[in-house]
């Protein structure tokens, strides 16, 4: 008997009916006749009394389904055990994080690798300079950055972080004892440069051309290429930087202060791969990922 005429006969045997077998199994009802009819050939007895009514099964159909349920339900307990070892991800997952961040992630990826104890997850740490080169060329699987991101090859997963934005200002800056500033303010003060090479959207979202009622936004001094750069220009006097608030608590600078930008838009991390690289485990962190949920950092 195949697998597959088993499966109808042992449905057929619960449901009592050959309407409600086709349908749950999406096949036609002839076929599950058909099936039924070519078991009993070959068993030489009936399987189930047909009335205009009803369906019961005869002695022989109790038994037999009896004796098939036990090693039916082995079999697909076995297919599913199969197929989940194929998709369950292993090995090493590269995620590539901007300083301190991975600190942030850190009980996401415990519970994570808690969960799949084959997949093991590293960090790497990125430049906002140029970081989606690190997934083009394969050295990170994932990467955490701010959103948007809107390139053609790359796929957007769950935002994971959210926060606020603060501006590094030098000791003797006159932006430096007020309690907040403005992004109005930075069309009076040179702003340190990412440089444009990045994707326009991208590096305007956290450093933008022009302030909200379109004053002009001037860049000054070197291209910034790290993070430890922009503090030791700030601090310099080389020109102010919007920056996400959580350096506040990770990182200071002798010569460098942060002041709360009020009306900045909240920055929010999310986790971005190559579509073409659409992995077991990528896949598997993606959806775990976003199943814990958006967490706002203090």
């Amino acid at each position: 008997m195949e697998l597959r005429d088993i499966e109808i006969f042992l449905t057929l045997a619960e449901e009592l009916h050959f309407g409600r077998t086709a349908a749950r199994l999406h096949v036609s009802q002839a076929r599950v006749s058909q099936a039924i009819k070519v078991q009993e050939r070959r068993l030489g007895g009936a399987l189930f009394e047909r009335t205009s009514r009803t369906v019961r099964l005869t002695d022989l159909g109790e038994r037999l389904a009896k004796d098939l349920r036990g090693g039916y339900d082995s079999i697909q307990s076995a297919l599913a055990e199969a197929t989940a070892s194929v998709n369950r991800p292993s090995g090493t997952l590269t995620l590539g994080v901007m300083g301190a961040l991975g600190h942030e992630l850190h009980s996401l990826t415990e519970d994570f690798t808690a969960r799949y104890p084959a997949c093991r997850v590293q960090f790497r740490e990125i430049h906002f300079s140029d970081p989606f080169t690190y997934l083009r060329r394969g050295e990170a699987d994932m990467l955490l950055v701010w959103l948007p991101v809107a390139e053609p090859d790359l796929t957007v997963g769950p935002v994971l972080l959210t926060e606020g934005r603060v501006l590094a200002v030098a000791r003797g800056h006159e932006l430096a004892g007020r309690t907040d500033a403005s992004m109005e303010d930075l069309a009076d003060h040179p702003v340190l440069t990412a440089g444009r090479d990045l994707p326009e959207p991208w590096i305007a979202a956290m450093v933008p051309s022009r302030t909200p009622s379109g004053r002009p936004v001037l860049s000054s001094g070197p291209v910034m290429k790290t993070f430890h750069e922009v503090l030791t220009q700030v601090a310099a006097g080389t020109g102010v930087a919007p920056l996400n608030a959580h350096v506040v608590r990770y990182y200071t600078h002798p010569g460098v202060l942060f002041v709360p930008l009020r009306d900045a838009p909240a920055t929010e991390w999310a986790l971005v791969w190559r579509t073409a690289a659409d992995t077991a485990p990528v896949r598997a962190f993606a959806e775990f990922a976003r199943a814990t949920g958006t967490r706002a950092m203090r």
